[in-house]
């Protein structure tokens, strides 16, 4: 599977054709307009970037004639056999107004038919990356003649990642568009101790044309295999820009951020954890959808809001563009479902205000449609006394999502997925479920969980999903986390803070909000023995309790 499944690669294909050649026949009037106009101001060739050890990096450069400082920009390619082909019509976009840019492919990806190949192996924004990286900045700033008087990098995926590392060891970066980025690969590869098999998977599924190091290979077995986890958490913390905050702050270096809220393979949370550790220029937007989704309309060319506000990130930062972006607010939200777009001026802003509801054993306003007489509330007095166990080992209708990219793409589509929660086995999950919010509930913020439970072995799994609940109901969800612990007493009690992943979503009037854990999700590994079971209780002294962020 491509972690690009929508990307139109022989429109693609066609444009840097028309780049090399002048021949724009095979194009749209308005691709035909953008090399026509290029080809005018600059020159555009492929090209062999100098990497480190000797290692040949397959690139294009857009190369302004004549000796008038300009700045520059390099991208590194995302986790593609496209390589540097993603980014011909945005860095064509990037020239047109003025800039010099160099796109390359990262070392052990492309292929021929997509502009070429990279020599060495797939190190994962490994030292490697990040010496090739400066030795690219290297390399553009020698191929043009007049002065480059500031520097970015922006990348997607794999290559916002290297764009930043490059960033933070690099004194030349003036600034970062990083989309569809990660803060904290080790977060992304275990979150809360459990294992990001799925997404894991799909790495190596979408680079099986791609030369992985034997490091990399081994660090992809052993998330898969369950083993060696302190070696692949070390590992990845060298491959982690939140490691090197620091050296950003040092420079104050403009960072721009773009995630999505329902994001499956760099989930939101340890990208805001990044940007809310930034004290330079930073900026994130948060979409609807899942990896890339968000942008990737803007990589074929279209009317896209991510790349956009990267070219008025760049624009300003190392353009000096008087554009508004460096002052009308940090975080942009894209809710969901009404898709309205709210600015708020920091991270901390996007909460108003906490609203505590207590796991209680009663329902809350009865049962209604769609309630099973066995769920417990969500209400704003404790209970106490009351327990609820459900068996480990089976999976429920409870799921993160049907399939990574794909189901957030639907989603992008304003067609999300529909959770039918009467389905859901209570035997093999606990629900709690809100009393129906006659205005509705802006959700703004992180949902954290406290709660205590005890399981039948030494370790547990679970995952806890908050859905919005409709009258027949049916769900969609908002969002979610997975938990796991390793080193039980079996039947003793323990006390657990879980935060959900980061969520802008609006419930609709009359709807409710339910909260289900279950123990299986095919997008996690799993701490489970067979035949086991998790009970969650309340204790007298620590109620377990759900914080929903209101904004």
């Amino acid at each position: 599977m491509s972690l690009y499944p929508e990307l139109d690669e022989a429109s693609l294909t066609q444009f840097a054709a028309a780049l090399r050649s002048g021949d724009t026949a095979h194009l749209s009037p308005a691709r035909a307009d953008e090399v026509t106009r290029a080809l005018s101001l600059l020159t555009f060739a492929q090209v062999q970037v100098p990497g480190e050890g000797g290692v040949k990096l397959a690139g294009a450069l857009w190369r302004h004639t004549g000796n008038k400082p300009r700045p520059a920009i390099v991208m590194p390619a995302p986790w593609t056999d496209f390589g540097w082909l993603v980014y011909a019509v945005q860095a064509t976009k990037f020239a047109l107004k003025g800039y010099h840019v160099l796109a390359y492919t990262p070392r052990g990806f492309g292929l021929a038919q997509f502009g070429g190949a990279s020599g060495g192996e797939v190190e994962v924004a490994g030292p490697k990356d990040v010496a090739d990286g400066r030795a690219a900045l290297t390399y553009l700033i020698d191929q043009v003649k007049g002065p480059v008087t500031k520097t970015g990098f922006l990348g997607d995926s794999y290559g916002s990642g290297i764009s930043q590392l490059v960033a933070a060891h690099d004194p030349r970066v003036d600034a970062v568009a990083a989309l569809s980025t990660w803060g904290d690969l080790g977060e992304a590869f275990y979150e809360n101790s459990t294992r990001h098999v799925e997404s894991v998977r799909l790495l190596r599924q979408a680079a099986q044309r791609a030369r992985l190091s034997k490091r990399t290979e081994q660090a992809f077995k052993d998330v898969l295999a369950d083993q060696n986890v302190e070696e692949t958490l070390e590992w990845a913390r060298e491959r982690s820009p939140y490691t090197y905050v620091d050296r950003l702050n040092e420079r104050q270096v403009p960072v721009f951020y773009a995630n999505a809220w329902h994001e499956t393979l760099f989930p939101a949370n340890q990208v805001l954890r990044t940007f809310t550790a930034l004290t330079g220029p930073r900026r994130i937007d948060l979409s609807i959808g899942d990896h890339s989704g968000p942008e990737m309309t803007g990589m074929l060319g279209l009317p896209n809001r991510i790349w956009a506000d990267a070219h008025r990130w760049f624009d300003h930062h190392l353009n000096g563009a008087a554009n508004g972006i460096g002052t009308e607010g940090r975080v942009l939200g894209q809710i969901m479902w009404n898709e309205e777009l709210e600015l708020r001026d920091d991270w901390d802003a996007v909460t108003d205000v906490t609203d505590r509801l207590y796991l209680t054993s009663t329902a809350v306003n009865g049962n209604g449609r769609g309630r099973h007489e066995s769920d417990g509330g969500l209400a704003e007095k404790p209970e106490t006394g009351w327990s609820s166990e459900f068996r480990v080992g089976t999976d429920t209708p409870a799921t993160v999502a049907d399939e990574i990219i794909k189901t957030g793409n639907d989603e992008i589509a304003g067609n999300p997925k529909i959770y039918p929660t009467p389905d859901i086995d209570r035997t093999d999950a606990a629900v709690w479920v809100t009393g129906r919010y006659p205005s509705g509930a802006r959700l703004r913020g992180i949902p954290r969980l406290h709660l205590t439970y005890t399981a039948t072995h030494t370790s547990s799994t679970f995952v806890a999903h908050l859905f919005d609940v409709d009258r027949d109901g049916n769900a969609h969800i908002v969002t979610h986390a997975p938990f796991t612990r390793l080193d039980h007493t079996p039947g003793r009690p323990v006390s657990v803070d879980i935060e959900f992943q980061a969520t802008g979503y609006d419930v609709p009037a009359e709807h409710r909000l339910m909260l289900v854990l279950d123990t299986v999700d095919p997008f996690y590994g799993d701490a489970n023995a067979p035949g086991g079971s998790i009970t969650i209780t309340s204790p007298a002294d620590d109620p377990s309790h759900l914080d929903l962020p209101l904004g």
